[in-house]
């Protein structure tokens, strides 16, 4: 009697990604089903989902990245789920590792994948991303999204996990205005984040952070090896921290601006 095969759903959340969901997509086609959820793409993201014969897409307005992909796995009908970002690409190598991965091994819950990142279609070997790794591969019925972090996700899971061999490639830099983009709403995710957990803005922290980032970076963590790609990506990097840092000043200020009001109006 053959083994019965484990189905997986592939997911992806979405938003004017045009020029890297098609591989993606492509490069998923492995599995049972394919779910997108777009968050109201203008770039035709949406139009070319709706249209393609293997996809499920769903629209569904961006809070942040936890609770959009809180709802995207809810979407999932298989336990097995593939999560991966619209700019990342599953290898064949890696496809395969996934299937005999899923149908022989009963010991784990959720697999940690290492990425090799490209600056455009160059290999970026440094600048602080060679030890990067998250969960994408994981059964819906022993994960759930962690509600303590709301940019840079991270999975509660009920049981042990393991790293696969073969790694996600991970197109992460298009050009410098993207790049950019994405830095300062990661930035602004975290002031939030940090906002609601009752830090407060630091003076020291606005001018150190950023410094400490590019050269822990760029001379600690090798950036300095990837050249003028090393640069451009420690920098941005640490323009993340900068915004941050700024955005958690805004916050304060608007905080206390209410307050003031409320004393202006009993001292009346």
């Amino acid at each position: 009697m053959e083994p019965q095969h484990k189905k997986i759903s592939a997911l992806v959340i979405t938003y004017n990604e045009i020029g890297y969901i098609e591989k993606c997509l492509k490069s998923i086609d492995f599995a049972d089903e394919i779910i997108v959820v777009d968050s109201y793409s203008t770039d035709g993201t949406y139009e070319f989902l709706s249209a393609h014969p293997s996809v499920r897409v769903i629209q569904h307005p961006f809070k942040n990245y936890t609770t959009q992909k809180a709802f995207t796995l809810a979407q999932a009908t298989n336990d097995w789920v593939l999560f991966v970002d619209a700019d990342e690409v599953v290898t064949p190598d890696l496809q395969e590792e996934i299937k005999v991965t899923i149908n022989s091994n009963e010991e784990h819950v959720a697999y940690w994948f290492r990425r090799k990142f490209m600056f455009q279609q160059r290999h970026l070997r440094y600048s602080g991303w060679q030890t990067d790794k998250n969960y994408r591969l994981f059964r819906k019925s022993k994960v759930q999204f962690s509600d303590k972090r709301i940019v840079h996700e991270t999975l509660e899971i009920q049981g042990s996990s393991a790293i696969l061999k073969e790694k996600l490639t991970h197109y992460c830099y298009r050009d410098f205005a993207n790049y950019k983009h994405k830095m300062l709403v990661y930035g602004r995710m975290k002031a939030k984040e940090a906002s609601q957990k009752g830090k407060r803005f630091n003076l020291l922290r606005l001018l150190g952070k950023p410094t400490f980032t590019f050269v822990y970076n760029y001379f600690f963590r090798f950036g300095v090896l990837d050249g003028m790609k090393g640069v451009t990506i420690c920098y941005l990097n640490a323009l993340g921290d900068w915004e941050r840092y700024q955005e958690l000043r805004k916050l304060e200020q608007e905080q206390k601006v209410p307050s003031l009001k409320t004393v202006s109006q009993h001292s009346s």
